[in-house]
């Protein structure tokens, strides 16, 4: 049997008690818009499978297969059986029986995603990574690191800590994310306004193509000038195009000295004009995270978090050397004051920096708590907007909310224009879903509009996929044309980005019978 890591489950999905409660009655009594669990894959597949991996690296129990069907997003559907290889060797021969049935694949890393991409609309393989999770080399003199693709990003910055060097993209789940997940949704977190994303620390990949062929792409150099740049088509194609089994990344030294500032506003279009008056100044912040007043209520209320009651909050980290830290707080200061902020507090203590990331850290599972009919979910979430628009955005999302009565949290890291609304929804209301769809198509098209995209660092999968079809529509057939190329019998993660048809509200994991497949 599958051994299945309570991480990639309920842990990083927050609900309400009462959605908490409708999750379970749901997995127990089986509907039909999940499919019938007894339809698994035919026993002379199974045991081709069990041949390659071994008997106890696959499995088509129900609760496996029910746990296989979710990633953090709204959405789920059972897979027939799910597998977990060891090797590249293993998981190219899997895919290469897949290619020859035409077995949908869906590879899957801990199932932190917000969007859908690990759920197998197709229902099919799931193969998952997490038990490739060696790091095979970290070369300090090279500025490089090799690891597979199961690696969890904590364990990684662990490892390279002790040499005093970061991979710096940062995920909210730093503690259960993976390498290959990184890598495939090109993730980044609150530093991705000085460090950049995932894609920027790509230098060479080793990837399972659809036909089961091993490929290498990238370099271990720091300059690659040679040909097609393939290792950066592969970061950022959520398992569409094939399966990353491992991963070279580019390594950074880590900063001798970091401090914070945690500024208040009366409103939210301040803290938005904060952020921008701060990049124009021109300071480079390592980071900057924006909350509104719901979001700073439900940490408050929550865990405590000791946030200042205020309708809007800054916090502004900065790093590097500490005379240069020292002179950017200052000018931090300054500038947080001619915008009007009140409250200032300012440390360099580790403790209590790591205090205010976690609270900040903690908005997503604290507005699922802040009321008991409602939950948190990740709609409209995750778009990003020039830094100068910021201000725009907020008070353009404020009032759609206002229009469609549904509660939105809006946090996010502000200094790279990627902002995150969470909606407070009745996950049993029908009419709470249609005004929560429809406040994201016009959240989605405002992000457009100010020359905007519909995801900053999480990616598409099924939640935002109309609407990257509609923000990117003049390359929508060219990708079909690399996806065709690749992989002619669309064996892999199928459905997803320009292929995706239908509603967003669609094989839902809360019990909205007569609603949940509108798709």
């Amino acid at each position: 049997m599958v051994r299945k890591r309570m991480r990639c489950g309920f842990r990083h999905w927050p609900v309400a008690p009462r959605g908490l409660i409708a999750c379970f009655r749901s997995m127990f009594f089986i509907r039909s818009c999940h499919g019938p669990y007894s339809d698994v894959m035919e026993q002379d597949v199974l045991a081709e499978i069990g041949t390659i991996v071994g008997t106890d690296n696959y499995s088509t129990s129900m609760a496996d297969l029910y746990t296989y069907g979710f990633d953090a997003s709204i959405h789920h559907v059972t897979p027939e059986v799910v597998v977990q290889p060891r090797t590249p060797q293993q998981v190219a021969d899997l895919v290469t029986l897949a290619n020859r049935l035409r077995i949908p694949v869906v590879p899957r890393g801990a199932g932190t995603g917000l969007c859908g991409g690990a759920v197998p609309l197709e229902r099919g393989m799931v193969i998952d990574l997490s038990r490739m999770n060696k790091i095979k080399e970290v070369r300090v003199e090279d500025l490089y690191c090799v690891c597979e693709p199961g690696v969890v990003y904590d364990d990684l910055q662990r490892a390279l800590g002790k040499y005093k060097f970061s991979f710096p993209p940062a995920p909210g789940s730093a503690e259960a994310a993976t390498i290959g997940g990184m890598v495939a949704t090109n993730a980044s977190g609150m530093r991705a306004i000085k460090y950049g994303g995932t894609r920027d620390y790509v230098l060479g990949l080793k990837v399972v193509l659809p036909t089961g062929e091993l490929i290498e792409v990238g370099t271990r150099t720091l300059k690659n000038a040679s040909g097609y740049q393939l290792e950066r088509l592969f970061v950022g194609s959520e398992g569409t195009l094939g399966i990353i089994v491992e991963v070279t990344l580019r390594i950074v030294p880590k900063p001798k000295k970091t401090a914070m500032i945690l500024a208040g506003f009366d409103t939210l279009e301040k803290a938005g004009k904060c952020v921008s008056a701060l990049i124009a100044k021109p300071l480079l912040p390592s980071a900057v995270e924006i909350m509104d007043s719901t979001c700073i209520k439900a940490v408050n209320q929550v865990v405590n978090a000791g946030l200042p009651d205020v309708e809007a909050l800054c916090m502004i980290e900065v790093d590097g050397h500490p005379y240069i830290v020292a002179e950017e707080l200052e000018e931090v200061v300054k500038v947080c004051e001619s915008i009007g902020a009140v409250g200032l507090q300012q440390s360099d203590d580790p403790a209590q920096m790591a205090k205010w990331t976690a609270s900040r850290k903690s908005v997503m599972a604290s507005l699922s708590r802040l009321y008991s009919n409602l939950c948190s979910v990740s709609l409209a979430d995750d778009m990003a907007v020039p830094i100068s628009k910021i201000p725009d955005a907020v008070v353009a999302f404020g009032q759609i909310a206002k229009k469609y009565n549904v509660i939105v949290g809006t946090y996010g890291h502000a200094a790279d224009g990627n902002l995150h609304t969470k909606m407070l929804l009745d996950p049993e209301s029908e009419e709470s879903w249609m005004n929560g769809e429809k406040a994201v198509e016009e959240i989605f098209d405002v992000s457009i509009k100010l020359g905007g995209t519909v995801t900053g660092e999480h990616g598409v999968g099924i939640s935002k996929a109309p609407y990257f079809q509609k923000e990117r529509a003049t390359m929508l057939a060219a990708m079909a044309s690399i996806k065709k190329a690749l992989d002619p019998n669309n064996i892999m993660n199928p459905g997803k980005l320009q292929a995706w048809e239908g509603s967003i509200i669609t094989h839902l994991r809360y019990p909205c019978d007569g609603y949940c497949d509108r798709g």
